[in-house]
């Protein structure tokens, strides 16, 4: 899942050498942490957050298909680690 969200969102980014994504691994639930340059931000976002919500269906799909839950958070330039 997480060379999903990769492959996506690199496909939508001016800087794709700038694109992150780190998985943590929860009991019930895992979470996608995805981080970009400030620049593209709003291209990942999209009006009215319908990108990153678009992404985040997309997500559900696999997930479903292994039973697993997960999440996928924006982390603002600089708060990645």
């Amino acid at each position: 899942m997480k060379e999903l969200v990769a492959y996506i969102v690199k496909s939508l980014v001016d800087h794709p050498d700038q694109v992150e994504v780190a998985e943590v691994q929860g009991p019930a639930l895992t979470i996608l942490e995805l981080s970009v340059a400030a620049d593209d931000m709003g291209r990942v976002i999209g009006k009215s957050g319908r990108i990153i919500n678009s992404i985040r269906t997309l997500l559900q799909v696999p997930a479903a298909k292994q039973g697993k839950k997960v999440s996928l958070e924006l982390l603002e330039a600089g708060d990645f680690g």
